[in-house]
């Protein structure tokens, strides 16, 4: 897991680099595929996989993928509002808001997708499949799921109060 060097605004760090081949009718043709994740530190983040001959290839496509698969994430003050769940494939990923000075507390790839999303106090636990893509996928997916109480007001037909027990 490393850092790549941008112009942008977007911080971009490699996951995994893997050898793979495609057997075909001469032979192994052989390649390389990327995975990396892509995002602002302010509640914006993508994943992106991509595979090609050469590494360096294979890092551009990831990302220019990953840049357009960005979802945005809904935080209040550093975490997420609500529990969510993600899945991918075998892959499933639970989250949980923290309290103020929790930190990050999620495993592998997880902790990567809330870093690069901005999120700074959460906890999450990964179950199932122990792949890297899926994992990081199903992350995603779990901020996918957030709402926002604005959100859920308009599908309800429900119309917002302030509260008076704002100063508790």
């Amino acid at each position: 897991m490393s850092d790549i060097e941008s112009n942008s605004e977007f911080v971009e760090k490699i996951v995994q680099i893997r050898r793979v081949t495609k057997v075909v009718k001469g032979g192994k043709k052989l390649s390389f595929r990327a995975t990396v994740v892509v995002g602002d530190m302010n509640g914006r983040v993508g994943v992106g996989v991509a595979k090609a001959a050469e590494v360096p290839g294979a890092i551009r496509k990831a990302i220019n993928a990953a840049k357009r698969s960005m979802i945005s994430v809904n935080l209040v003050n550093g975490t997420i509002p609500h529990e969510a769940n993600g899945s991918l494939g075998a892959s499933k990923v639970f989250l949980r808001p923290a309290p103020q000075g929790t930190g990050v507390i999620a495993g592998g790839v997880m902790r990567l997708v809330f870093e690069l999303a901005g999120v700074h106090n959460i906890v999450a636990k990964s179950l199932g499949s122990s792949s890297i893509i899926n994992n990081a996928f199903a992350a995603l997916d779990g901020l996918k799921n957030l709402t926002n109480l604005e959100d859920v007001a308009r599908e309800r037909g429900v119309k917002l109060k302030v509260s008076t027990y704002n100063s508790w």
